[in-house]
């Protein structure tokens, strides 16, 4: 029996972002269709009034907190406050009324960065809070950690039924290229096709190019959402997952180097220029994959090959490009 039923309302908080809109395709694929989808304007997540209020007026039964500040290492790097401040907030607001409205089924996002920097590879749920977390995105990352720290106090006090998922870098249709703020792989798009439009011959990437990371395509996080959803619940008596942490990683079990990354990326778009590494820049955690054993004991892995969605996404680039919708 699923937890979740084609009759409940769900609210998805930040359903116009990439994981948000990912989100609702896929729960419109799969036939919920009863929806909350309010925007900006019409809920500011920062307002904790504005919240109680929405809340008390729409009642939903099940709640997606898809919503948050994100960016890359310069972002990160920059404006520190901003990250950790606005997302407590959007957080604290949100699991909290959701709990005060004795919602049916929760779900929060964390990021892989939660983890130590230094963690052993592969990164393991129970790794959490082990050592130093990496310093360019420490207040972002400690944000993520009080949220769902926050689910699991909650859950185990007030058996408020949450559960946190921690999906590994993402990628995919709706992503943000601006070259300030985006992360690795949109940023190596964006790069790329400008250099092949304007013919030049070389682009300089940041750092040495020898981290690895995993990518997940966001129509998985998507998929792997809604199956959590359905399937799993820390509540459940009589459930094998009783043993089961209070968060779940959700990645695909391989990763890339960033130097092979740019190459790939290159090679997708006919880039033939030169790629040059500029190592006085910070090259953050040098390996982050995660474990992805607990979900995949749970009947679900990912579907979307890196060389796949990486095609996929250059090409709702370009066409987003052409149409406007992304400036270069």
């Amino acid at each position: 029996m699923k937890l979740i039923d084609k009759k409940d309302t769900i609210f998805v908080a930040g359903h116009t972002g990439m994981v948000g809109s990912a989100l609702v395709k896929e729960l419109l694929k799969k036939g919920y269709n009863k929806l909350y989808l309010p925007t900006r304007k019409e809920l500011d997540l920062l307002n904790n009034e504005a919240v109680k209020e929405w809340f008390k007026k729409k009642k939903p039964k099940v709640v997606i907190l898809a919503a948050a500040k994100v960016g890359g290492i310069e972002a990160n790097s920059k404006y520190p406050a901003d990250f950790i401040l606005q997302n407590l907030k959007i957080q604290t607001n949100v699991i909290e009324n959701s709990w005060e409205s004795n919602v049916k089924r929760f779900l929060f996002f964390g990021s892989s960065c939660i983890y130590p920097k230094f963690s052993p590879q592969p990164i393991k749920e129970e790794y959490l809070l082990s050592g130093a977390l990496e310093e360019t995105n420490e207040p972002y990352a400690i944000a993520k950690i009080a949220g769902l720290k926050l689910c699991s106090a909650l859950t185990r006090q007030h058996k408020f039924n949450a559960i946190s998922l921690m999906p590994t870098n993402l990628y995919g249709p709706g992503d943000n290229y601006n070259l300030y703020t985006s992360h690795v792989l949109p940023a190596f798009i964006s790069r790329f096709h400008k250099a092949k439009i304007r013919g030049e011959k070389k682009v300089k990437c940041w750092g040495t190019g020898n981290p690895q990371r995993e990518f997940l395509h966001v129509d998985d996080l998507a998929n792997a959402s809604i199956f959590v959803l359905e399937n799993y619940s820390l509540n459940k008596k009589d459930s094998p997952e009783n043993n089961m942490p209070e968060l779940l990683n959700v990645g695909t079990g391989k990763d890339i180097k960033i130097k092979d990354l740019a190459h790939l990326i290159a090679k997708k778009i006919d880039y033939e220029g030169e790629v040059i590494w500029d190592s006085s820049k910070p090259d953050g955690t040098p390996k982050k994959l995660l474990d992805i054993s607990r979900l995949k004991n749970l009947g679900w892995k990912s579907s979307i090959s890196l060389e796949q969605g990486i095609e996929d996404t250059i090409k709702n680039y370009i066409n987003d490009t052409k149409m406007g919708k992304i400036r270069n």
